[in-house]
């Protein structure tokens, strides 16, 4: 699809959407856990709430702590991001990884191509040899927050000091190219328009097409409370815009329902509106949350388990690689090999 064909997607009837990304395969979650590590941060962007809050560092112990707690409980992946914070760097987190990964099995899926592109700058080291000392230490898989909209002339309006749309990009494929998964996502419904969400998609098809790296897309609604604007998207336009996702994205494993900052009664209904994925159990995740997100800090497996039958679809568990691990069908649960 070119850039037009996308735009033009978003002004189709949300009914006819639905109609179009129909599918009966079964909807996937995972047993994960959230943890964020600061919100001290230079980069301050206009849109994020996050960084106003009191401020926060946690320390190498704290992490692991919270990592191997969440994977004694049952935690197949561990989320890790936070901020721009200039009094960390790349060994605190290699230290992290390392004591993470010698004492679990847990996946490590952590920083944002944006959060790549600060700590390499700041400790003067290219992004392959920042992103290989961190493969080394344990990382499989980068978050895929900090790409906002992949559009240069709004993020100078929404975060004028973070990376720039290519340089996003550049991450993601530097990435990719030397083992490392990523996922990638899009924060709608500020400042942005059809056309800039419809360039945004078109890109990250175009990459996906060259490195098959990406396993899933999060369209992530605006949550504006505690930042400098006022919009926020309606249900109906959070649902075409996760509907027009599946369609361009085919070729990404997953389109998430994050129910995080969709609300579960919302993320159910977006299962129907082409998303094949509601996360995970998530846990204690502050940075939704700090931007008014009014759902719990998590869910239990049964609760996920809940919505998704609700949908009329088939549960499924899976790793973070999108792999199914459990089928629930019915009563009955089959283990997949």
């Amino acid at each position: 699809m070119s850039i037009r064909e996308i735009e033009e997607l978003f002004r189709k009837d949300l009914h006819e959407l639905g109609y179009m990304v129909k599918n009966s395969e079964p909807v996937t979650f995972t047993i994960n856990a959230h943890i964020n590590y600061s919100n001290v941060c230079e980069t301050r962007c206009r849109i994020c709430a996050y960084h106003r809050g009191k401020p926060f560092t946690l320390s190498v112990e704290e992490v692991v702590n919270e990592a191997l707690k969440a994977s004694r409980s049952g935690a197949k992946e561990l989320h890790i991001v936070g901020s721009h914070n200039p009094d960390l760097g790349v060994e605190y987190f290699e230290e992290i990884f390392k004591r993470i990964s010698s004492k679990s099995n847990a996946t490590i899926k952590a920083l944002t191509a944006a959060e790549v592109y600060y700590y390499a700058k700041k400790d003067k080291m290219t992004i392959r040899e920042f992103l290989n000392r961190l493969k080394c230490a344990g990382l499989e898989i980068l978050a895929g927050g900090g790409a906002e909209i992949l559009v240069d002339s709004v993020r100078k309006e929404i975060c004028p000091r973070k990376c720039r749309s290519e340089e996003w990009l550049r991450i993601m494929k530097i990435a990719h190219e030397i083992g490392i998964k990523s996922n990638a996502t899009m924060l709608f419904g500020h400042l942005e328009s059809f056309r800039h969400r419809a360039i945004h998609l078109y890109k990250l098809r175009k990459l996906q097409e060259k490195t098959k790296g990406f396993l899933a897309f999060i369209p992530l609604p605006f949550h504006p409370e505690g930042t400098e604007f006022s919009f926020k998207p309606s249900p109906v336009d959070i649902l075409k815009t996760i509907a027009v996702s599946r369609l361009v994205l085919s070729n990404f494993k997953g389109i998430k329902a994050y129910w995080v900052m969709l609300g579960l009664e919302l993320a159910e209904i977006a299962l129907s509106y082409g998303a094949n994925d509601l996360d995970g159990t998530v846990g204690k995740e502050r940075i939704a949350h700090s931007a008014g997100a009014k759902t719990p800090e998590g869910l239990g497996k049964e609760e996920l388990i809940k919505i998704i039958r609700n949908a009329n679809r088939i549960p499924a568990e899976r790793d973070a690689f999108f792999n199914i691990l459990k089928i629930y069908e019915d009563r009955e649960v089959r283990i997949c090999k």
